[in-house]
């Protein structure tokens, strides 16, 4: 089902004539610094030049943030089948069963190249060391410095990047918009704080921007997590789906007036349990798997935990697992606790879930492309069919490496047949000055995150849904019709425009499937809903 966009959204964000602007070229463009792009840009580099966009610093990408592991078939007794049909269950009816064996099948082979390259994973008698995670059925979750996979891989491919001389990587660079013409994608005009705006033409351009978590106002995302990429591939013409689809991690440590921080979910797959304000374990009454249930599953029985007790947060105990134990397996925890003087030998841990994982993303077909031509996307920001309407843990870093390769490899043998002088095109567009009243672009983000939350979080109704797009309407009003010259409010519009097709695709839904729960309609419609809703300006 495909759902047309009700709003006028304009193709570009900035008034431009290419021709008065600074030009750069590369055969490949990758934006975004995560596993997914960093992964790419090393097999694109195979055929020629490189250039990846990062919006703000490589180590700011939800890759370099993420606690947790990588699924993957390494023991004996464990199965492809198994992971297959774990993957499958958790997707409850949309993945795509041809996606999910190839990414399952190839993770053992990604994890033997991670170690070729240092990773460094961690070790028991020679062997990498597997844990287990909600929703999966056999011990298969590979870590690397205990809880800080994330930042173990991205620093290897960061170190594998930096070896190659065909790849350039331009730190705080501004993505604004996807220069197209006839369906076709030419590369970007971004901004960049030292060298002002810019044209950088390329043959092929990867689209691996990562996630959107900052759209709701409790998250575990970066500050850079706004969806940017989703954003600019709309306004180019690209099929978004699934995007009421977001997963909302259930256990984040929550501390009045502090960021919230991700606790890994390994930790309960250590032995942490989930109790509530009264010390009861409660997950048990929840689902057979109790507090290894699948992340919708424990968000949701946390959520109806806070309701029915009116609190702000319940508790993951740790004591029984020792102090020793939490600081050599899970030493980012260990200091996160110290540090708000939380004693894991004596206290409970405060925690409630955030917003963690966009599931929904660009539509791709199994090589990558999109319907755009020269346009792939990979990682958070693509969807791909792996995860259905609910991501199994662990299956995010698995899924940025194998189509992060796969999105490398199809350009640099697109690439290899195209040799010749790469040409730059005049593209002008111009835009009317509103008239206008000015709003505060900091209020209404910071409101924007706040509706979010509250009317398109964990569990939504119908009547929230349609006043959310009321409210947002009036915001787009303001706001989307104005020429700013500041990432902030670039970004703040990017916000707008995916926040409103998030709840425009969560009101079609009327169901409850995966991470996407309606009180209205509490149990899932296959008859009806057992497909995904594409959204798209043409």
């Amino acid at each position: 089902m495909v759902v047309r966009a009700p709003i006028e959204i304009r193709r570009y964000l900035a008034r431009m004539d290419t021709d008065q602007l600074g030009h750069l070229y590369t055969d490949t463009l990758v934006i975004g610094g995560g596993v997914a792009g960093l992964r790419a840009s090393l097999e694109a580099a195979k055929a020629g030049s490189v250039l990846v966009l990062v919006k703000d610093q490589l180590t700011e990408s939800n890759t370099y943030h993420a606690q947790g592991g990588i699924a993957a078939v390494l023991l004996p007794d464990d199965t492809f089948e198994s992971h297959i049909d774990d993957t499958l269950r958790t997707g409850c009816g949309l993945c795509r069963p041809e996606v999910v064996e190839l990414v399952v099948k190839q993770a053992p082979d990604h994890i033997r190249q991670l170690l070729e390259w240092s990773t460094p994973f961690d070790m028991v008698n020679g062997q990498i060391q597997t844990g287990r995670e909600g929703g999966h059925s056999h011990t298969r979750i590979a870590h690397a410095l205990g809880d800080a996979t994330g930042k173990a891989v991205a620093q290897c491919l960061i170190k594998q990047v930096k070896k190659q001389r065909a790849i350039k990587v331009f730190e705080e660079c501004f993505c604004m918009d996807l220069l197209t013409r006839n369906g076709e994608c030419l590369g970007v005009i971004c901004y960049h704080p030292r060298h002002g705006w810019q044209c950088i033409w390329a043959r092929r351009t990867i689209l691996a921007s990562g996630g959107a978590g900052r759209l709701w106002r409790e998250t575990t995302n970066p500050v850079g997590a706004t969806a940017d990429g989703l954003a600019m591939a709309y306004r180019a013409g690209a099929i978004l789906t699934d995007l009421e689809f977001m997963q909302f991690h259930p256990t984040t440590l929550y501390i009045a007036g502090a960021s919230r921080t991700l606790i890994t979910e390994a930790l309960r797959g250590a032995g942490a349990c989930l109790v509530n304000n009264k010390s009861e374990r409660f997950m048990s009454q929840y689902h057979e798997q109790g507090d290894l249930a699948p992340r919708d599953v424990v968000s949701r029985a946390i959520y109806d935990q806070l309701a029915h007790t009116d609190a702000t947060h319940v508790y993951l105990d740790v004591r029984h697992l020792g102090v020793h134990f939490l600081a050599e397996h899970f030493p980012t925890i260990s200091a996160l606790c110290q540090s708000f003087d939380i004693d894991v030998a004596e206290d409970l841990i405060p925690v409630r879930p955030s917003a963690h994982y966009m599931v929904g993303g660009v539509k791709t077909d199994i090589q990558g492309r999109t319907n755009i031509i020269n346009l792939y996307c990979c990682g958070e920001a693509a969807a791909t069919g792996l995860h259905g309407s609910n991501r199994l843990a662990s299956n995010s870093l698995l899924e940025g490496m194998v189509f992060g390769k796969i999105c490398g490899e199809t350009v640099a043998r697109e690439i290899a047949g195209q040799p010749g002088r790469l040409e730059r095109h005049r593209i002008v567009f111009e835009v009317d000055e509103s008239k206008r009243t000015k709003l505060d672009i900091p209020d209404v983000t910071n409101s924007l995150r706040a509706v979010m939350w509250r009317n398109a979080g964990i569990v939504r109704n119908g009547q929230r849904l349609e006043e959310t797009i009321e409210i947002i309407d009036f915001w787009q009003r303001y706001i989307m019709d104005k020429v700013f010259d500041d990432p902030v409010s670039w970004q703040c519009q990017n916000m707008l425009t995916i926040c409103r097709l998030i709840a425009r695709a969560a009101l079609q839904r009327q169901e409850s499937r995966g991470v996407h729960y309606r009180s209205d309609y509490p149990q899932p419609e296959d008859d009806k809903f057992k497909h995904h809703i594409d959204i798209s300006l043409k």
